[in-house]
């Protein structure tokens, strides 16, 4: 799905789809112009006649001649690289029906999600410098379409664990959590995997329906507890709630190859989908501006909570932001995360920020009263 706001002409800015860079050459010229990823095999006649220099042209097809011609006007050209499952240079977010193209006909192992997968782990450890180099263009231009995406958002990041089943308590609360923060007008952020993220990220989808609508989505998916032995059949579970409610809230994804074996949940439809772990949660920690709100979950679940603490402690990114913790037997006595973030966060500013709370339905006051 592109994003209208993005077909906008102003010099300089980046040009993404089709619609933009035409409004751009009837503007009169591209230079210093980045055109990212966009099919320009119909344009060769207005890239003859239009100004490129100092423009950049990354991984967009165009006949032999517009190239050669726009490179005599000193502009630099990126080609397409041939035989990748994915493009190294998009412009655009990833959507669900673009990771799963496929998966009516020929199940998930045929869908571009898979592919990636199959090529980082090719990859990952071959030690070859251009691999490694089309790995960190793709998540650099991840990483920009993000940020493009979510200028001037409230965004709230909602992480817990990839075991939550569908059909249990604990993911319909999730899910209720996820609606309540969409309701609210912040933008619910995510890992983007199964369990409790897809949760979340169904209940942003399900916030301008009615509440019987998630109710029944839940039973729906209920059937297919888990992506695992088949995601195939976890992923049409899905799907068959989008196409039976359309047009649901927005939310955002963030995950990654990495955990290949954790599928990207279809409730998100913004994804931004990360070769690099590292990278992809600091960077979702970091976008998630409005405070995070941290579900019972196991070591990820942990890891984010300190990763998330540290930028806090020392104000590294601004003031600290909100953090709510939810499960006051699982952060105390199952895994004692709370008594650790208490001692770090005692006498600084971000002790003012943080908040242990029994039950879900506590959180989003919660996060509302940190936020003052």
């Amino acid at each position: 799905m592109e994003n209208p706001d993005q077909n906008t002409y102003a010099p300089g800015v980046e040009i993404e789809t089709l619609a933009a860079f035409d409004l751009a050459v009837a503007a009169g010229a591209l230079t210093d112009h980045r055109v990212q990823s966009v099919d320009l095999t119909d344009r060769g006649a207005a890239l003859l006649a239009t100004d490129t220099r100092g423009a950049v042209f990354l991984g967009c097809r165009m006949d032999s001649g517009a190239e050669a011609k726009i490179r005599a006007d000193g502009a630099f050209v990126f080609p397409p690289v041939p035989g990748l499952p994915f493009d190294p240079y998009r412009g655009l977010l990833y959507t669900p029906d673009a990771l799963y193209e496929g998966l009516a006909d020929g199940g998930y192992e045929v869908t571009p999600d898979a592919h990636a997968y199959r090529w980082f782990q090719r990859t990952k450890s071959d030690g070859d410098v251009f691999s490694s180099m089309l790995r960190a263009l793709h998540d650099d231009a991840v990483s920009d379409a993000l940020d493009e995406h979510l200028t001037g958002a409230r965004v709230v990041g909602v992480m817990g664990g990839h075991a939550m089943a569908r059909g249990t308590e604990a993911y319909r609360e999730a899910a209720v959590l996820g609606r309540a923060l969409a309701r609210s007008g912040l933008t619910v952020a995510t890992g983007g995997g199964p369990g409790a993220m897809e949760a979340a990220n169904l209940g942003a989808y399900a916030a301008p329906h009615s509440d019987a609508m998630l109710v029944k989505a839940c039973e729906l998916l209920a059937p297919v507890p888990s992506f695992d032995p088949s995601v195939t059949d976890w992923a049409t579970a899905a799907f068959a709630v989008r196409e039976r409610w359309p047009a649901g809230g927005s939310s955002v994804a963030i995950p990654t190859w990495f955990y290949g074996h954790e599928p990207p949940n279809a409730f998100a439809d913004h994804i931004a989908k990360y070769f690099a772990n590292a990278l992809r949660e600091d960077g979702l920690l970091a976008r998630s501006t409005a405070g995070v709100i941290f579900l019972p979950g196991a070591a990820g679940t942990v890891q984010e909570i300190f990763d998330n603490t540290t930028p806090n402690y020392y104000e590294s990114r601004s003031a600290p932001t909100p953090m709510v913790l939810v499960g006051r037997a699982h952060w105390t006595e199952k895994l004692p995360a709370w008594p650790l973030l208490s001692a770090l966060a005692a006498g600084r500013a971000m002790e003012s920020r943080i908040a242990l709370v029994d039950t879900v339905d506590e959180a989003p006051e919660a996060l509302a009263r940190l936020t003052g």
